[in-house]
């Protein structure tokens, strides 16, 4: 017994190692693999439609592409301008929070902090060739990784059946077949359905947060929306960083420190409402999944892939509730098998 649970435990541990080392292709594959299976819905309606599997997956493909390019696009401006007004935003930030500072004795931050040493404005603008340096080197890697996932997505989408049948035909059971299609068509349908309804939603906190930014004399209000949107589909960490960027930004803008907080204190209770009371009501209570499991999935996966694991935790333990759920309820409508 001792032998088998080491030799499970070696197997984890190198299992896991080839996933970490492997993340320059296991990360697009697998995100390929994800919205492939959101879209699933939408393939399998434009097939119905007459559409060619092939032409079905260039259509799809290039919409996400497009989508992309337009989010990419709607950024770049306001991204340009933050970079150029850096150095005015490092004083200005440093101004307004040293007040609040130094009154934490312990942290030894004062105004000579900021002017002189590793944390100045001087130093930081020094190293910024060094943090170019580490954007540009990481830039190769990303550009790979994109055409990784846009290949992925083509073929996964114009082979979806094709590897529908080859999975389910694997098994050699009538009954672990059924078994199959029910587990593949209950995760396409619980992806569709969760990220339709979701990015839906998301895009009403988005809106608010643009008014919110708007309202609260926030410069870039859209980019705020924008960043709203993205960071809802994170649970937990999207809030409270949405959040904290609020109040940094806030307090930054304003004088008076309740009119700075407010925009962050308005959108805290917008998102909290919306994930607490319209979310639940319109997905209903079988798609809810547990919060440890999804906190301990982000922590996991943020730690295995980065910033796209923590973007798949939420997905990848969707794909898993649905499989359990699958394996382990017992009623359930039996498909038909292909013919």
């Amino acid at each position: 017994m001792t032998a088998s649970w080491a030799v499970i435990g070696i197997f984890l541990i190198l299992a896991l190692t080839g996933v970490y080392m492997l993340q320059l292709i296991l990360v697009p594959v697998t995100l390929a693999v994800v919205v492939g299976m959101i879209l699933g819905l939408a393939a399998e309606k434009l097939t119905k439609l007459g559409v060619p599997r092939i032409l079905n997956a260039v259509l799809l493909s290039s919409a996400v592409a497009l989508a992309i390019f337009l989010v990419i696009n709607a950024l770049a401006g306001p991204l340009a301008k933050l970079a150029l007004e850096a150095p005015d935003f490092f004083q200005r930030t440093s101004d307004k929070l040293m007040p609040y500072l130094d009154r934490f004795k312990w942290l030894h931050i004062s105004p000579e902090t900021l002017q002189s040493g590793p944390m100045s404005i001087s130093t930081l603008l020094e190293n910024s060739g060094n943090v170019l340096h580490v954007v540009s080197s990481s830039l190769t890697p990303a550009i790979v990784q994109i055409l990784i996932f846009f290949a992925a997505l083509l073929l996964f989408l114009a082979g979806r059946v094709s590897l529908r049948k080859t999975i389910i035909m694997t098994f050699s059971s009538r009954a672990a077949r059924l078994t199959a299609i029910r587990i593949i068509n209950a995760i396409e349908q619980v992806l569709g359905y969760y990220f339709a309804t979701a990015s839906l939603i998301y895009a009403g906190i988005g809106v608010a947060m643009t008014i919110i930014a708007y309202v609260g004399g926030m410069s870039v209000p859209v980019l705020w929306g924008v960043f709203a949107f993205v960071s809802s589909f994170i649970p937990f960490l999207g809030v409270t960083t949405m959040t904290i960027a609020l109040a940094i930004a806030g307090i930054i803008t304003h004088s008076d420190i309740i009119l700075g907080l407010a925009p962050a204190v308005v959108f805290f209770a917008v998102h909290m409402a919306v994930e607490n009371l319209v979310f639940p009501a319109v997905m209903g209570r079988q798609w809810e999944l547990n919060p440890f499991v999804v906190f301990f999935a982000i922590i996991f996966w943020t730690w295995m892939w980065g910033a796209v694991g923590a973007m798949l935790a939420l997905p990848l333990s969707l794909i898993m509730m649905t499989v359990i759920n699958e394996l382990f309820i017992e009623e359930k409508t039996q498909p038909q098998l292909p013919g």
